[in-house]
């Protein structure tokens, strides 16, 4: 059994693990399934948007997929988080990587 099939049983014994799922949308963009990998990432923001260290993630793959503003918008919502559990680790993660997108006028409207 290779990993994914092993993490997707241990997501079935226990639905909406934040880390099973978070691990399982890692294993899925490692074989360049994005699409597979995008889904994991919205349903762990969705369930768990507490999960800080999802949005890196999910904001590197949204530009992958050319999709700066939702990055833009993902790391946003990662900063707030990390912010309101006073995670400063993962605050200037995501600031940084929000800042190589741009600024917010790049963005706005």
């Amino acid at each position: 059994m290779d990993r994914l099939s092993q993490l997707e049983q241990l997501l079935a014994q226990s639905p909406g693990d934040s880390f099973l799922l978070f691990a399982i949308a890692k294993e899925y963009e490692g074989r360049g399934h994005l699409a597979e990998a995008l889904k994991y990432y919205e349903t762990l923001v969705a369930a768990d948007p507490a999960y800080v260290g999802v949005y890196y993630h999910l904001g590197k793959l949204q530009e992958r997929l050319e999709q700066a503003a939702v990055a833009f918008a993902s790391y946003t919502k990662g900063m707030e988080i990390a912010r309101s559990i006073s995670d400063q680790h993962a605050y200037n993660e995501l600031a940084a990587a929000r800042l190589q997108l741009g600024d917010e006028e790049d963005f706005a409207g």
